[in-house]
């Protein structure tokens, strides 16, 4: 799946993140089972430093089900 730069220019914008930090982390989370919780949870961790900002074990318990259940948007340009 390829993105425009557009969208990593709208990431950055709002987190900060570069395009290249970001291609880095896609790369380490095709490697990891992204289904297993333990893992799952060390990258919103990982995320969360990166970006700055604060993400509550409510938020994070709902990302965690939203993943595991599969239920996440399929169009990544919606979430951003």
């Amino acid at each position: 799946m390829a993105f425009s730069d557009g969208l990593f220019n709208r990431i950055e914008k709002k987190t900060s993140v570069d395009k290249k930090t970001i291609l880095e982390l896609a790369k380490q989370l095709q490697e990891n089972d992204l289904k297993n919780e333990h893992t799952l949870r060390n990258v919103i961790h990982k995320l969360s430093e990166m970006t700055g900002k604060p993400v509550s074990i409510e938020q994070e318990n709902k990302i965690v089900n939203a993943v595991i259940t599969d239920n996440v948007p399929k169009d990544i340009d919606k979430m951003f």
